[in-house]
């Protein structure tokens, strides 16, 4: 069992090496500097940017600009701010005609992420869309056709995301939020299909594995550790009941 289990983690290992490998000698697209557009929504932000989250804003647009896929995680807690850094990038890959999917663990963060980025970029040109179980088949077809079409310039999804009938017309960005809430299969599977494409991870408890490619070297690391002012105290409670 253990040998079995040691040559699994060895392929599983040389497979993301391979991977990363790719990804480094690929010439990704170069996203256009920052528009008039881009400047204005970032001004319109109702808060006012910790230091850490205009850090990690300048360091997600550069990667952006660059010839190199971007492969950066955004460590940072709750409440910091990780979210509006994602719209950002979103916002500028869509100004270049590029497509944006958004991986999340849940349906219940996919709604928020859409709710989110559908308010933020509401005075823009932009088309937001979600697929998950809460959606009908008939609004899941529509969203496919618009993702295969282009009409659907920013997607928000669960795992479903990376069903086989989901065709993108032009993927440019990839953010995955919580990742480590998926499997590693689930993750390379989708950078598996376009190794060019930019990568934008949002955690707020990263697994060993991701923390580790991002100490090494191997990925770009941006900690957000300074909270936002007057930021009040995440509470957790746990309440048990009956279940009838």
């Amino acid at each position: 069992m253990r040998n079995k289990t040691e040559s699994a983690l060895e392929e599983m290992m040389v497979k993301l090496l391979e991977l990363y490998a790719r990804r480094e000698s690929a010439n990704g697209f170069r996203f256009s500097e920052d528009t008039q557009w881009q400047t204005e929504m970032e001004s319109s932000f109702l808060y006012e940017d910790t230091p850490d989250q205009e850090k990690a804003t300048i360091h997600v647009k550069r990667d952006m600009e660059s010839h190199r896929p971007m492969d950066r995680l955004i460590c940072g807690d709750v409440g910091y701010g990780k979210t509006e850094v994602a719209v950002r990038a979103a916002f500028k890959a869509v100004q270049d005609g590029k497509q944006v999917a958004v991986l999340a663990p849940t349906t219940i963060l996919v709604e928020q992420h859409r709710h989110t980025f559908a308010e933020r970029l509401a005075d823009y040109p932009v088309k937001v869309g979600a697929l998950s179980r809460f959606r009908s088949s008939k609004e899941q077809k529509e969203i496919l056709l618009g993702l295969a079409s282009g009409q659907v310039d920013i997607v928000v999804g669960t795992h479903r995301l990376l069903s086989k009938d989901v065709d993108f017309s032009d993927l440019g960005l990839l953010i995955i939020d919580e990742e480590q809430r998926f499997g590693v299969s689930h993750k390379e599977r989708l950078k598996g299909l376009r190794a060019s494409i930019d990568i934008l991870s949002l955690s707020a408890t990263p697994i060993p594995r991701t923390l580790h490619l991002s100490l090494s070297g191997i990925r770009d690391l941006s900690l957000i550790q300074t909270p936002p002012r007057d930021r009040v105290s995440i509470m957790t409670s746990v309440v048990g009941g009956l279940i009838n």
